[in-house]
């Protein structure tokens, strides 16, 4: 049976436009590799045209209250919820993502608009005074301006929103790439917004990294680059904005240890990792993929644990709800992850391979026997890989969790608060979860340490990211 193809434009200034040459690229479904829609194959004349569009619509968009602005977002965050089923469907086919997991995160999207409307009109900073005699004082935080934005393929719509909500919410113009293999939900938002908000506030336009998200990154008038991806790429935006000395937000790569300690409930374990580390078919930068767990519970926990990965529906998420796991996004992550698997000479314990000929399936995998300088242990898979390790004692366990070049997110499982509270304290990343793992919320920050970047998505700490800050005195004598 054929399935239809839709067909998207980019929405610039207000308006829906093909990319400038006519060029168009196919997305595919991966749960059966079929073709599902068309979009623009955008080039750098796309990114100029979309550069002046927000340029243009900047001076009125800076006259907006922070009020007004608030209200927009709200009558956006009402579409997203309107359209959630419709969304969620989108999010599934384009992504892989089981319907339970695309209806969640959009829920978590509608928050976090709504959180940024509430915010925009919050900003707190130092109070106005003489500070030195015969003079006041004020600090304004004031936009940044044109903002270029450069969404993942594995959270498309959510992502998308963790950039455009405060950077809307600041009075800043907006030039948003959505990922080439995953745009169709970002697309939909950009129908829903040209309802709401002025023509060129924001501009969305689809292409691949090069020449589109590099053309964003190089264009003169853009004075700052969020961008949400992988390490290697968030290195090579930074040196190419450094050439026009923009400000960079980069939300990057993660390596997640899951710090077991001997007193935590092996079973309650087990059922995090099953959740956090192979949600969205691993493919998330805070996935629990890397347990480091004590010496008397190791056993245990993989007797949880092994079962427990087991028993997790993979399939086709159309399937019904009963999927809990869906495929990668594509045939080259596939590969990517099988990479991983055939080059490492570790225990497999369960899954390593595909879940039938079609579509582009990893079942979920636990692996042991690894070293800590191993490759599957270092860098970041990116799929449905959990590795699991034994530590001799609590020091040998914070070396190892910190040992890797990234710093998102980490985790530890304890009945012993004092021990817990000090693991956090010594663990080099930017989020630690006590006996849970992935929990977010609106008003705390995500972001990393070390190779994992810099600047923070959601709470006031983005806003404050999006935002510049000016001194004005006035000589009152």
């Amino acid at each position: 049976m054929s399935v239809a193809v839709a067909r998207y434009e980019n929405l610039i200034g207000g308006e829906w436009v093909d990319a400038v040459d006519g060029g168009t690229e196919q997305i595919v479904n991966p749960a059966t590799g079929e073709t599902i829609a068309e979009v623009p194959r955008g080039t750098e004349a796309d990114v100029e045209r979309a550069v002046k569009a927000s340029k243009d619509a900047l001076p009125a968009w800076l006259e907006t209250t922070p009020a007004e602005r608030a209200g927009m977002l709200l009558e956006l965050a009402d579409a997203v919820e309107e359209h959630a089923d419709e969304l969620a469907r989108a999010e599934s086919q384009n992504v892989g993502k089981p319907m339970v997991h695309s209806r969640f995160e959009l829920g978590k999207s509608v928050d976090n608009l709504r959180f940024f409307a509430g915010a925009a009109r919050c900003l707190e900073g130092r109070a106005a005074g003489e500070y030195l005699a015969g003079y006041t004082s004020m600090v304004r935080r004031e936009p940044i301006g044109v903002v270029g934005q450069i969404a993942p393929w594995n959270y498309p719509l959510m992502m998308a929103i963790w950039k455009i909500g405060p950077a809307l919410a600041a009075g800043n113009v907006c030039v948003l790439k959505p990922s080439e293999q995953t745009p169709l939900t970002t697309l939909m938002l950009a129908e829903y917004a040209r309802e709401i908000l002025p023509p060129g506030v924001l501009n969305v336009i689809t292409g691949d990294g090069e020449p589109v998200g590099a053309g964003i990154v190089r264009h003169p008038d853009v004075r700052m680059v969020s961008l949400t991806g992988d390490s290697a790429t968030g290195k090579e935006v930074a040196r190419a904005a450094a050439e026009t000395l923009k400000r960079v937000h980069l939300e990057l790569g993660g390596k997640a240890p899951v710090i077991v300690f001997d007193d935590a409930d092996p079973a309650a374990v087990a059922e995090g990792i099953k959740i956090a580390g192979f949600w969205n078919s691993g493919q998330d930068c805070t996935a629990a993929s890397r347990v480091v767990a004590g010496p008397k519970i190791y056993d245990r926990l993989l007797e949880e644990l092994v079962p427990a990965v087991e028993s997790m529906q993979v399939g086709d998420p159309s399937e019904g709800d009963e999927i809990e796991m869906g495929p990668v996004v594509s045939k080259a992550q596939q590969e990517r992850v099988f990479g991983f698997l055939e080059r490492t000479g570790a225990t497999v314990l369960t899954g390593g391979d595909s879940n039938g000929d079609r579509g582009f399936f990893v079942r979920p995998t636990v692996i042991t026997d690894v070293d800590q300088k191993d490759e599957i242990v270092q860098r970041e898979v990116f799929g449905p890989v959990v590795t699991v390790q034994r530590f001799a004692d609590d020091d040998q366990a914070l070396a190892w969790a910190n040992d890797v070049t990234y710093g998102l997110a980490a985790s530890v499982w304890t009945r012993d608060i004092g021990r817990a509270l000090n693991a956090a304290r010594k663990l080099e990343f930017g989020a630690v979860w006590i006996n849970d793992h992935g929990t977010g919320i609106s008003e705390m920050p995500h972001g990393g340490f070390k190779q994992s970047g810099y600047g923070k998505d959601k709470s006031i700490y983005a806003l404050e990211d999006y935002t510049q800050i000016k001194h004005v005195m006035a000589k009152i004598d």
